[in-house]
């Protein structure tokens, strides 16, 4: 199996161009074997060189229990160098995701653990987000992803759950994908013939209406490099997405999943509650204190960068799991994310921090993603004259072309 999704992400996911580089981040050195897959699978696509970086949850353990507190959100200069050289090389980068240890930090006070954003920092998203490379993020499993959400150490029994939600089933892999992608731009183009302004989330005690930025496109996750190259950014991915207006979200929203923050943390029963774009009250069953000091990052955490829409055909929410992995998490439901929006969904964006700013472009050091939708939530999306128009009911995609 860990043979097909190489495979599926080297061909597929990023769509290795020969000859060139390839940057593989493994988030824990128990996704060993995956990387050597794909670094496998890449030289024989005909990859120039391929650079593997493994990530230690137990050394960023280490650093947040004994670091001082004024460095913890520092970041070394090789690091932000390597993504400086990865856009000038035109590079590919895929992203092996997973945490075996989602309680490792746990006891970590939130406030410190909210400034250490390695190893997803700023320019990492903005790199993605921007389209300056083609990259991919893939799950990779592990025994202790395994005892997490099977309560079994087994990882091929978390092999068997994940070949159905990747396609990795199918005949043709890569052909079930390049036909669900179809489907997923034909929503997108569909959201986007509607030339909505706003959606609203309501039902199930959420209530929030997220104004659209003007200008910003609907996507699917399959979509070019600024140069040019196609990529699936996300596998799985049920999602069509844009970016919000930063300024222009009221309401209140409850979470309909638990989640993890990047910092360990399992957050339960999250409610927020905006006015004018900014969250002003944000409370938990569990997991609170560390979303707050999350969002206190930068004043762009407190606001959204991504509205995302999937319904209840999605194989991840049809698998009746919960991963606390957002990766995979994010693509059983709709979801909205706090902090950095996504560059490419708006066509000529100024270049200049603060003009984006001023024309409602959110900006942040963080991305962090939380699942609020479900069979009790409905999707609306307002048109410039405030008619609603629904788009999910009942967790069916029931929006048709105009």
């Amino acid at each position: 199996m860990r043979r097909k999704l190489a495979e599926l992400v080297v061909r597929v996911g990023v769509n290795l161009a020969e000859g060139q580089d390839l940057v593989v981040l493994a988030y824990d050195v128990q996704h060993a074997a995956l990387a050597r897959e794909v670094a496998d699978t890449a030289y024989r696509a005909g990859a120039h060189y391929v650079s593997v970086i493994y990530w230690d949850q137990f050394v960023k353990l280490a650093r947040l229990e004994h670091a001082p507190g004024d460095s913890l959100s520092y970041t070394p200069a090789w690091w932000d160098r390597h993504i400086e050289e990865a856009i000038e090389k035109r590079s590919a980068y895929i992203i092996l995701w997973g945490d075996p240890r989602v309680d490792l930090l746990a006891g970590i006070d939130p406030a410190r653990a909210g400034q250490d954003t390695m190893p997803l920092t700023g320019p990492l998203f903005a790199m993605v987000g921007g389209g300056e490379v083609n990259w991919s993020f893939i799950p990779a499993p592990s025994s202790g992803a395994a005892q997490r959400i099977l309560g079994t150490p087994d990882v091929d029994a978390l092999w068997a759950v994940l070949a159905p939600i990747l396609r990795l089933d199918a005949d043709d892999p890569a052909e079930a994908w390049r036909v669900h992608m179809e489907g997923l731009r034909a929503r997108a183009a569909t959201l986007q013939a509607h030339g909505f302004t706003a959606v609203r989330f309501h039902g199930g005690g959420s209530d929030l209406t997220v104004g659209l930025r003007d200008g910003a496109n609907w996507l699917a996750p399959a979509f070019e490099t600024n140069w040019g190259r196609q990529m699936v950014v996300n596998m799985p991915t049920e999602e069509v997405f844009t970016t919000p207006d930063r300024n222009r979200v009221d309401g209140v929203v409850l979470t309909t999943r638990t989640f993890q923050l990047s910092g360990g943390t399992n957050v339960v029963g999250l409610r927020v509650r905006f006015e004018g774009g900014r969250a002003v009250e944000v409370e938990a069953e569990s997991g609170a204190d560390a979303v707050r000091a999350v969002l206190a990052k930068d004043e762009g955490a407190l606001r959204l960068g991504e509205v995302a829409l999937v319904d209840g055909s999605s194989p991840v929410g049809r698998s009746g799991l919960v991963f606390n992995d957002t990766l995979l998490d994010e693509n059983a439901t709709c979801h909205i994310a706090f902090g950095n929006a996504y560059p490419i969904t708006v066509p000529d964006l100024p270049d200049d921090s603060d003009e984006r700013t001023a024309r409602g472009f959110n900006l942040s050091a963080i991305h962090q993603d939380v699942m609020i939708g479900g069979p009790a939530v409905t999707v609306d999306g307002i048109d410039r004259a405030g008619n609603a128009t629904p788009i999910i009911a009942d967790d069916v995609w029931v929006l048709s072309e105009s």
